[in-house]
């Protein structure tokens, strides 16, 4: 990998401010040393900030609305931001932490910490992880276990130390994308139900987060392009694109893996075992390739506490399989008298999925009452919290495939939420 490069092209994509990658950069420079690199210019060649001032809500005002001659992450360096030594202490924290990640990451551990000391920080990126450590901590943690965990997968597939560190540098970028969109609709909230348009504000910063690295920065195509595709899922139920197999790249469908792992991790009831079974309760949704460590290891997790007694299996079974069959129906039947060709797309992609998620409730087996034990209660709960969410998001799909419906369509889209979200005792 070459080194980092200071250079920086005039690109249209950033020709703008974005008004929230700045009130990031801005809040983060009350607690750190963010200063202009070089003389920054609007289009017109006005001087707008001189070089080696520090950023302050001033350079907001200015900025208002302005094009600039170059983007203004190149124009800003975070003086004692995020570095190696940042990346490498956070990483000893984390193997050395109760996280339900650590026994997966330690048997990694020599080669991860060896390899965290020599990634490549572009001065973009590192002025984005440094307001993102500073203002937004959490998103910071997701990103170092991301970037642990996709080295850790990589080293299990036998990935020679660039495409160790690629995959590294993968999980700590995926997400500099969520810092361009309003904080209220990061993925940390991505769980709760979201409308329309906040929906469409989260799914856009994969793309924003490739455009990031592919035009601000001279990272490897193939590291741009996996960070546009770790929310992309093999059968199409991703986004931002609804990429298929091979139209997703390897390294993206790593980073699928470890998005969704995390997910998990930072919801409630973190657990390996509850990750195992959100990577594998849809067939055919992610690479397996990436997905047999993870499982081995969360076999030899303690199980999770369960409140529900064994006798209410049964009970809670039907109504989870009732309910899915019940979404189905709705769906069904709601497609069958649409008019419009919108609201038709939007309910066969919902049934779509609704079929796969049916599909894999039943290949898990959980389904049959028979011989089922007190020590299977944990799994169920956790495949319930999983179909739980996975029915929501499927409203979203549907809800953004639609996009603006008139007031009838609308209505009958709205039947199809209610059914879905009565579907689980947890919706």
């Amino acid at each position: 990998m070459n080194p980092p490069s200071c250079a920086a092209p005039n690109t249209a994509a950033f020709d703008i401010a974005n008004p929230h990658a700045l009130a990031t950069i801005l809040e983060a420079s009350q607690t750190k040393s963010i200063i202009a690199c070089r003389d920054i210019f609007d289009l017109q060649g006005i001087k707008l900030w001189a070089r080696d001032q520090p950023v302050s809500a001033a350079l907001q005002r200015k900025l208002m609305d302005r094009k600039l001659r170059n983007p203004l992450e190149t124009c800003l360096t975070a003086e004692d931001g995020v570095t190696v030594q940042t990346l490498t202490n956070a990483m000893w924290q984390l193997l050395g932490s109760s996280s339900p990640l650590t026994p997966l990451l330690r048997p990694c551990a020599p080669r991860l910490m060896q390899e965290v000391t020599q990634l490549p920080l572009h001065p973009v990126a590192q002025l984005l992880l440094t307001a993102c450590q500073a203002s937004r901590p959490a998103s910071f943690e997701h990103a170092v276990q991301a970037m642990a965990l996709a080295g850790a997968l990589m080293i299990e597939q036998g990935g020679g130390t660039a495409d160790v560190r690629v995959a590294m540098l993968g999980g700590l970028l995926h997400d500099l994308g969520e810092i361009y969109i309003d904080p209220r609709y990061g993925e940390a909230d991505a769980d709760r139900m979201l409308d329309l348009v906040s929906y469409q504000q989260l799914v856009v910063h994969p793309h924003v987060g490739k455009l990031l690295l592919s035009q601000l920065t001279n990272y490897p195509a193939t590291l741009a392009r996996a960070v546009g595709e770790h929310h992309e899922r093999l059968d199409g139920s991703g986004y931002p694109l609804a990429a298929t197999r091979e139209a997703i790249s390897p390294l993206g469908r790593m980073l699928a893996v470890v998005e969704a792992t995390l997910g998990v991790v930072r919801g409630e009831q973190p657990s390996l075992a509850r990750a195992s079974v959100a990577l594998r309760v849809v067939p055919g949704e992610f690479d397996l390739r990436f997905v047999g460590g993870l499982v081995e290891a969360a076999r030899h997790e303690p199980p999770l506490p369960d409140g529900h007694a064994p006798e209410t299996l049964k009970l809670r079974l039907a109504r989870l399989d009732g309910g899915l069959l019940a979404a189905q129906t709705c769906a069904d039947a709601l497609s069958a008298s649409a008019e419009s060709a919108t609201l038709k797309a939007a309910l066969a992609l919902a049934s779509h999925l609704l079929t796969r998620l049916r599909t894999g409730w039943t290949a898990s087996g959980l389904w049959c009452t028979e011989g089922i034990a007190g020590q299977d209660v944990p799994e169920l709960d956790a495949v319930e919290r999983e179909l739980s969410f996975r029915l929501r998001a499927i409203e979203r799909a549907a809800l953004l495939r639609a996009g603006e419906l008139d007031g009838a369509d609308a209505k009958r889209l709205a039947l199809l939420g209610d059914s879905l979200r009565s579907a689980t005792p947890l919706g």
